[in-house]
């Protein structure tokens, strides 16, 4: 399954690459959500999937603080 390997991807990744691909995956909601308000985007599902994405990113940042405390 596609977003398994994602996830093992983001466990394996240290907070400061976490927090960097966060502020992408945000720069892109944000580019997506642009060209949608102007009926430019041809897969308005791809916003559902980065939202996603960026709740999982969050979520194992959160997993990693926790253990280091």
């Amino acid at each position: 399954m596609k977003t398994s390997k994602y996830l093992e991807e983001l466990k394996n990744s240290t907070v400061a690459d976490l927090n960097a691909q966060l502020v992408d995956a945000k720069k892109e909601l944000f580019n997506l959500r642009f060209q949608n308000a102007t009926n430019q985007l041809d897969n308005t599902s791809r916003i559902k999937e980065v939202r996603k994405n960026i709740a999982r990113i969050q979520t194992v940042i959160t997993e990693k603080e926790k253990v280091a405390q």
